[in-house]
C-alpha cells in the first residue's frame, strides 16, 4: 500500500496493471476483484469505486465468492501468530488488540476458529477495523448458530466493509 491515499482523477488514470498493483491486495489475495472493478471505470468518487468493489463480488458466482472468503486469514489464527497474513490484515488485527491475547482469549479465539470453519466451511469473517477483542469474540458468539446460507450472506457482508476499510485508507473522499 502507497503512504499517500491518490484522489479519485489519479485512480481513474492508472492503467489496468497499475490499478491492480495498488488496489489488488484490497480484497485478501483475490486481485481478480480489481482487475475486474478497474475494467468500471471511470469512478465518480471513492463511493463508486468502493461500489465497484462490491458489485465484483455480487456479480461472481458462488465459487469464486467462496474462494474470496476463504482467502481470508483466521482472526488470531495460526498464519496471523506466524505473521503469515497480509500486512492489511496484520494492522487490522493488531488495531483490535488480536496480537496482545492472553494465552486463554488466544486458545478461545483457535476454538471458535476450528469450530466455525467445521460448521461452515470458511473462516469467519469480520470486519475488525474500530472492533475490540471483546466485540469479536461476541460476534463471534452470536453469528456461530446461524444457518449457512445468511452466514455466508453475512461474510460477505463483512468482505465488502473490508474493501470500504482499506479503499478509504488509499482514495481521497
Amino acid at each position: 500500500m502507497a503512504d499517500r491515499p491518490l484522489v479519485i482523477a489519479a485512480v481513474n488514470a492508472l492503467d489496468a496493471a497499475a490499478f491492480v498493483a495498488r488496489f489488488g491486495d484490497v480484497a485478501e489475495h483475490s486481485p481478480w476483484v480489481a482487475e475486474q472493478a478497474a475494467a468500471m471505470r471511470p469512478f465518480a468518487d471513492r463511493e463508486a469505486m468502493i461500489a465497484a468493489f462490491a458489485a465484483t463480488v455480487d456479480a461472481a458466482g458462488p465459487e469464486k465468492q467462496l474462494a474470496l472468503i476463504n482467502a481470508h486469514p483466521d482472526l488470531a489464527g495460526r498464519a496471523a501468530i506466524a505473521g503469515a497474513i497480509a500486512d492489511d490484515s496484520k494492522r487490522e488485527q493488531a488495531g483490535a488488540g488480536l496480537d496482545r491475547l492472553t494465552a486463554a482469549e488466544h486458545a478461545r479465539f483457535l476454538a471458535l476458529n476450528d469450530h466455525y470453519k467445521a460448521r461452515f466451511g470458511h473462516p469467519f469473517i469480520l470486519a475488525v477495523k474500530g472492533a475490540t477483542k471483546h466485540d469479536i469474540l461476541a460476534s463471534f458468539e452470536s453469528r456461530i448458530g446461524n444457518a449457512p446460507e445468511p452466514e455466508r450472506v453475512t461474510a460477505l457482508a463483512q468482505v465488502k466493509r473490508i474493501f470500504r476499510f482499506r479503499l478509504e485508507d488509499r482514495v481521497q473522499p
